[in-house]
C-alpha cells in the first residue's frame, strides 16, 4: 500500500497576489505543506522575480525556488474581467496573500470589504513596508529600508564602518514567515469558531497585517528594554554578539575561517584548556560572561593565535573532542556535498528549464520544518508563466476560452 504524502494543509486553497519575495515566501511555506497555492501573475512579464539573478534564459532559479509547489495563472487586473476572476477565485479560497503598497487593492476594487462580500470566511494577509495603518503606511519600501528602520541594519558589520547588509533578503523572508504563521492562525481561529458554534470571525480579525519593519523589529531581542531600562544603546561588533564572549569567527592557517561559540561558563573552561591556555581558564575575572566580554579582545587574540596554527579540520576536531560548539563556514559547494543535508533530504534535485534549455540534476533547498524524519518532497518547481491558467480558470471557475482570454490578456491566454 502506497503511503500518502504528509500534507497538513491539504484542502486549503491560497490565492497569492504577491510579487518579489515576501508574499511569495508565505505562499511557498503554505504550499510546501500541502496547500493549493494559485499564484496570480500579470500578462507578459509575470512576477518580476523571474528576472532577478537571471544568469541564463528567461526564468531565474530564484523564482523557481520561491514559487515551488504553486500554480501560475495569468490575469490582467487592469481589466474588469481580470478583477472578476480574482473575486471568483477568492470566493473559492481560504487565504488571500498580497504584498502591494497599501491602498493598491482598494484602488483596484479588491479591498478587504469587497473580498469579504465574495467570501465572508476569507483570511486576508497583507504584507507592506510599514503596515496598513499609521503615518508611514502609504510609504513604499523594500526590505532594505525595513531592515534599517527596524533597528537590524545598525547592528550588522564592523563598528568603524557603515552598516552592511546580510547576503539574503532577510526582511522579506522573515515577513513571509510571519505572514504564513498569521494565515494559519486565521484559519485556526475560523475553524475553532465553527467548532464552538461561535459564529463567523469578524473581518477585522481576518485581516492579517504584516509590516516588514515590524517583522525585523520583532527579531531585535532586548534592544528596546535594555535601552529604556539602562540607557544601553547596542552597537555593531563585527563577528561577535553584543555582551557574549568568546563567540566569533577565527582564521585558520590556510586562510579559511571557523566559527566557535565558547561562551558558556563550563564550555569556556574546556575551550581554554583545548587551546592550551589554562591560565585564562583559571582567571577569576573570566568565570562569568560579563568578565569575558570585558576581555573579549584578549580572548579573541589568544584563540586566533591557536587557530592560525591549524587547518579548519584539525581545529574543529579538537574542539569537537572537547565538546566546544564549533563549525565550518560553509559555501554553496560545501552544503551541496554535506552528509547532514543529504541525510535529511534537504537538497532535492530536479531537471529545470531556464526558458531556453533544460539543466539536469539541479539541487534546490528542501522543506523546513521536517516532519517524519526528513524534508517533505518538493512537488514542483516554480511554474512557467501562466502554466496553470487554463486548468484553474477553466476547471475551477468553469470559464470559457473567450472568458479566459478576456481575463488573462492575449499574452497570458496562449499559455496553458
Amino acid at each position: 500500500m502506497t503511503q500518502q504524502p504528509i500534507a497538513p494543509l491539504d484542502g486549503v486553497r491560497v490565492l497569492e497576489l504577491g510579487n518579489y519575495i515576501a508574499a511569495p515566501t508565505a505562499g511557498r511555506l503554505l504550499a510546501d505543506f500541502g496547500a493549493e497555492v494559485i499564484k496570480i501573475e500579470r500578462p507578459g512579464t509575470g512576477d518580476e522575480l523571474r528576472n532577478w539573478r537571471l544568469h541564463k534564459g528567461t526564468t531565474s532559479m530564484l523564482y523557481r525556488t520561491l514559487n515551488r509547489n504553486k500554480k501560475s495563472v495569468v490575469l490582467d487586473l487592469r481589466t474588469e474581467a481580470g478583477k472578476r476572476a480574482v473575486l471568483d477565485l477568492a470566493a473559492k479560497s481560504d487565504i488571500l496573500l498580497e504584498n502591494f503598497r497599501p491602498g493598491t487593492l482598494e484602488k483596484w476594487g479588491l479591498g478587504p470589504e469587497v473580498l469579504n462580500q465574495a467570501n465572508p470566511d476569507l483570511v486576508v494577509t497583507r504584507i507592506s513596508a510599514f503596515g496598513q495603518t499609521g503615518p508611514l503606511s502609504e510609504r513604499p519600501g523594500f526590505a532594505a529600508v525595513a531592515e534599517a528602520y527596524g533597528g537590524f541594519r545598525n547592528l550588522v558589520g564592523d563598528p568603524d564602518r557603515a552598516p552592511v547588509r546580510v547576503g539574503v533578503s532577510i526582511g522579506d523572508s522573515i515577513a513571509g514567515l510571519y505572514a504564513a504563521f498569521g494565515s494559519v492562525m486565521g484559519l485556526y481561529q475560523r475553524e475553532a469558531r465553527r467548532r464552538d458554534s461561535a459564529g463567523a470571525v469578524p473581518l477585522t480579525e481576518r485581516v492579517i497585517d504584516v509590516a516588514l519593519h515590524e517583522s525585523m523589529f520583532s527579531m531585535m531581542e532586548s534592544l528596546i528594554p535594555d535601552y529604556q531600562a539602562y540607557g544601553v544603546d547596542r552597537q555593531r561588533v563585527g563577528g561577535r554578539m553584543e555582551g557574549i564572549a568568546p563567540s566569533n569567527a577565527y582564521v585558520c592557517k590556510d586562510g579559511a575561517s571557523i566559527v566557535v561559540a565558547g561562551n558558556g561558563d563550563s564550555i569556556f573552561q574546556r575551550y581554554m584548556q583545548t587551546i592550551g591556555r589554562t591560565d585564562l581558564a583559571g582567571r577569576p575575572d573570566l568565570q562569568s560572561n560579563a568578565g569575558r566580554w570585558a576581555a573579549r579582545e584578549e580572548l579573541d587574540q589568544a584563540i586566533g593565535a591557536w587557530t592560525a596554527t591549524l587547518s579548519p579540520a584539525e581545529a574543529l576536531a579538537a574542539l569537537e573532542a572537547a565538546g566546544v560548539p564549533a563549525g565550518p563556514i560553509y559555501t554553496a559547494a560545501d552544503i551541496s556535498s554535506d552528509n547532514q543535508y543529504a541525510a535529511r533530504n534537504m537538497i532535492q534535485k530536479f531537471d529545470v528549464s531556464t526558458g531556453e534549455e533544460t539543466l539536469t540534476g539541479v539541487g534546490f533547498p528542501g522543506v523546513v520544518p521536517v516532519i517524519g524524519g526528513e524534508s517533505l518532497p518538493i512537488r514542483n518547481l516554480g511554474p512557467d508563466l501562466g502554466e496553470n491558467t487554463q486548468e484553474v480558470l477553466g476547471g475551477l471557475l468553469g470559464m470559457s476560452e473567450s472568458e479566459i482570454n478576456d481575463a488573462s490578456g492575449r499574452e497570458g491566454a496562449v499559455q496553458s
